[in-house]
């Protein structure tokens, strides 16, 4: 015998009016429902979200279509596959190795290379420089105080521009190689570039040296985070850590050396011009020198702000558990106050990596200038752009997450400031 389904059952489902609850089935009805969703302010935001999202994303496909039109208009090619194609020229400055028969996806690289080189070397030199003045601003020393001020006030309100200009007028009117004066016997500093020794190595072995430091001080940040371990046997495990990671560089040196050629490469004098050792190009030069003075300016007020945040409690604490001047700067002042700073550091550090642009201005082969002049010879224009843009998109956002992770991680949480 069949079932069947109860009028009760099917009540509830529907409701009483035999209709599904909880949507409108009138006009009255459904003006009430759309009154007292717009008077949600959950769902008004998210009306309001989907609306701008349909606008952004109709913007974009209009002028995608738009520009692919012109394009089609114009006769010209788009697309990525000119990337393969030979640039037939050369560039000065090159840390990987690049003629004028590779592709412009290699010139790109050695761009991104050179731009991601002088954006590290400068952000350090804008660090260090920048530690010495802001303990010169907090010294009692009025001399020194003074120098700190003078150095701050001078440097912050020059445009970077005309520093990178000025420093590369100065290394660029430095006498020519046949009328340098060495420096220790083995230093030359030219107009050509400042020359000194070097290893006769392959350029891989730069690469694993960089990865080797790396991973040293990943390792040392281990053991110091290590609480089973104690001040001694940290200690230890870091020289152990030191000596090790020496004995694998000397052996990549070692096993990775040019051929036929002595270890060590030293600079001299031949003809017209200096040969051997290697050499530093006044165009990196200026700009190394301007992105770590200017910015060393800024991170000097910075790091003064952090260290005027820390409190007298930890200092009088250190002082009673016997630690010295440098033992307190090292291991209460400095990590406090870069706890404290280190959201505005990251800042400035990605709005230093974006001036390694102004190197165009100077001739410099970074990632703009690179992609300035592929874009007059290939006329890519839009597709270089945009692996510009996405370009520095990476880079910066790498920055800022890997800072990010670092400032989560040394915070202080809700029950360590308890008390």
């Amino acid at each position: 015998m069949a079932e069947c389904s109860s009028p009760s059952s099917s009540t509830k489902i529907l409701g009483s009016s035999g209709r599904l609850p909880g949507l409108p089935h009138d006009f009255n009805e459904i003006g009430m429902w759309m009154k007292s969703l717009l008077n949600n302010t959950k769902s008004r935001r998210r009306i309001f979200e989907g609306a701008y999202l349909l606008v952004l994303v109709a913007l974009i496909l209009y002028s995608v279509l738009t520009a692919r039109n012109a394009i089609e208009t114009m006769g010209m090619s788009s697309g990525f596959g000119f990337l393969e194609r030979t640039t037939g020229f050369d560039i000065g400055f090159s840390l990987i190795e690049f003629n004028g028969m590779d592709s412009y996806g290699r010139l790109l690289l050695a761009g991104l290379v050179n731009t991601l080189f002088l954006g590290i070397i400068g952000i350090i030199g804008a660090n260090l420089i920048g530690l010495l003045i802001a303990m010169f601003r907090l010294s009692d020393n009025g001399t020194l105080n003074l120098i700190g001020t003078t150095y701050i006030e001078i440097f912050r309100n020059i445009p970077l521009l005309l520093q990178v200009l000025f420093w590369y007028s100065i290394l660029s009117h430095l006498p020519a190689p046949r009328g340098a004066e060495p420096v220790l016997g083995t230093i030359f500093l030219t107009a050509r570039g400042l020359f000194f020794p070097g290893l006769n190595i392959a350029p891989i072995a730069a690469a694993l040296w960089s990865a080797l430091i790396v991973l040293l001080l990943v390792g040392f940040v281990i053991v110091a985070r290590n609480r089973r371990l104690t001040p001694i046997e940290k200690s230890r495990t870091r020289w152990a850590m030191t000596i090790a990671f020496a004995i694998v560089a000397i052996i990549i040196g070692y096993v990775l050396r040019l051929p036929d050629t002595p270890l060590v490469s030293v600079p001299e004098l031949r003809g017209l011009n200096i040969r051997g050792g290697l050499s530093v190009a006044p165009e990196l030069s200026a700009m190394i020198i301007a992105i770590s003075i200017y910015g060393a300016a800024y991170i000097a007020e910075i790091l003064r702000a952090g260290f005027n945040s820390v409190g007298q409690g930890p200092t009088e604490a250190g002082w009673a558990l016997g630690l010295s001047r440098w033992h307190l700067f090292t291991r209460i002042r400095l990590p406090l106050a870069i706890r404290a700073v280190l959201p505005t550091l990251t800042n400035q550090y990605v709005w230093l990596m974006k001036a390694t642009t102004l190197s165009v201005a100077i001739g410099f082969a970074d990632f703009f200038s690179v992609i300035s002049v592929s874009i007059n010879q290939s006329g890519q224009t839009l597709e270089l752009i945009a692996l510009l843009m996405l370009g520095f998109l990476v880079i910066n956002n790498t920055i800022s997450i890997i800072l990010n992770r670092v400032n989560k991680a040394i915070e202080l949480r809700g029950t360590q400031l308890r008390g």
